[in-house]
């Protein structure tokens, strides 16, 4: 029955491939960890008498921007609920606290109504969707970071670092130096495609009712449960002359007619043990933000005045060096609708980590860094999709997000022939260049 096909990477990425693998070849699914999901993980909590899934890496999506993961959700059957996605700050030294659900929280210090430094940046905020808007119909940005474009028009220290920064920072996960370094085209246009550029006529965001875990279920019902390798992660990937040979940490190879690397951009570099002179610039070219996550109860990692308690919320504090150690903490119960639940937060690079009796679990996820190299290298992806039968596919294909990484995968399977149909993307160049499979 077709080919034998291995994907490494048991993320969205790889379990979609997988999936639209399936039925006409023969797919094995390789993973490190112990369970398959990726950034997709929901762990159990114990209250009282009954468990609360609470998400740790994906969260939220909306179906104007992520039309692909919508359809795949509506074919599985998958139950979600509208998001709340307000967004607070909390900023030292200056003992700065707003958020943005309305004009009370966003004076929520009402000393905040006579700072001109603040008022700066609530018309800087207003300047920039509009020059963002602008400049995106006319293709003027050229190739200016979003630091160069920032001093180019003039916009406030104000609206840099209370504002701008801490939003972007809960997005990527990034800290100031790399967003500084974003190209101001790409940030725009995500910003666009968000409704982050408008105070009104936001696309509503949803969750995933039950927890991310819902759909990683039902899509691993499609698949055999021979065709999952788990606890036992690929170590080399190596050509030869008779298919593609996979080593794996237990000891164990075995060769594939095609092997899809759906995992980081880095880590594909690093398993390739004879790597192109392509496949060498164009991968080594993305890197990484290694992201502690952590999940807990600690007040202490929120806004101080509970009035401005937000779904997200961006905390600064600044070292004695006068460097800022920036954080995001999600207020799951807003985010996630369990109102009906203690206080539950999950913090990304907390400055302090929660206290130990109010720790329930910590773990680390890598985000790609979009740089300038890592945009150029995103024009070169095809020079190397394909080639003596190694595929790629990931998130590091757009803008780090599920969307991409779940289009990147309907593009390989499109590639190995496999069935897209029920997810083909909207547009027509759905199936990627290849040299030779």
């Amino acid at each position: 029955m077709g080919k034998n096909i291995a994907v490494i990477g048991g993320g969205i990425a790889g379990l979609a491939t997988a999936c639209l693998l399936n039925g006409r070849h023969r797919v094995t699914l390789i993973e490190r960890n112990g369970y398959i999901g990726g950034h997709a993980r929901t762990i159990e909590v114990d209250e009282d008498d009954h468990q609360v899934p609470i998400d740790t890496g994906f969260i939220v999506y909306n179906e104007p921007n992520y039309p692909l993961l919508t359809r795949l959700f509506d074919q599985l059957g998958v139950a979600t609920r509208v998001a709340d996605m307000s967004f607070a700050a909390s900023i030292g030294p200056w003992d700065l606290e707003y958020a943005t659900a309305n004009l009370d929280t966003l004076f929520a210090q009402r000393r905040n109504l006579l700072s001109p430094a603040f008022l700066r940046m609530c018309r800087d905020v207003l300047r920039f969707n509009r020059r963002c808007r602008a400049l995106l119909a006319g293709d003027g940005f050229g190739t200016a970071s979003l630091g160069e474009f920032l001093e180019r028009e003039r916009l406030g220290e104000a609206f840099r670092d209370f504002y701008l920064l801490p939003v972007a920072a809960s997005i990527w996960s990034c800290p100031k130096a790399s967003i500084m370094q974003f190209p101001a085209a790409s940030l725009a246009r995500f910003y666009a495609n968000h409704g982050l550029l408008n105070l009104t006529r936001r696309p509503p965001w949803k969750t995933v009712v039950g927890g991310a875990r819902q759909y990683i279920a039902r899509m691993l019902r499609e698949l055999p449960p021979t065709a999952l390798v788990t606890n036992d992660g690929a170590e080399g990937v190596a050509r030869t002359g008779h298919g593609i040979q996979v080593r794996l940490a237990s000891g164990r190879q075995q060769t594939f007619d095609n092997v899809v690397m759906a995992c980081h951009a880095d880590q594909a570099l690093r398993l390739l043990e004879t790597p192109t002179e392509p496949e060498r610039c164009v991968l080594g070219a993305f890197s990484y933000q290694p992201n502690r996550v952590f999940v807990h109860t600690d007040e202490y990692l929120m806004p101080r005045a509970r009035k401005v308690w937000s779904s997200w919320n961006h905390l600064a504090r600044y070292r004695e060096d006068g460097e800022a150690s920036v954080s995001v903490t999600y207020w799951m119960n807003r985010l996630g609708g369990l109102e009906k639940h203690r206080p539950y937060f999950v913090s990304l690079n907390p400055f302090a980590g929660p206290r130990p009796d109010q720790m329930i679990a910590q773990m680390a996820f890598e985000h790609p860094v979009f740089d300038q190299p890592a945009i150029a290298a995103q024009a070169r992806l095809d020079e190397i999709q394909g080639r003596d039968r190694i595929w790629f596919c990931g998130s590091y294909f757009g803008q780090g997000y599920h969307e991409d990484a779940l289009r990147s995968a309907v593009a390989v399977a499109a590639g190995l022939g496999g069935d897209v149909t029920r997810l083909r993307q909207p547009t027509p160049d759905t199936k990627p260049n290849a040299a030779r499979r």
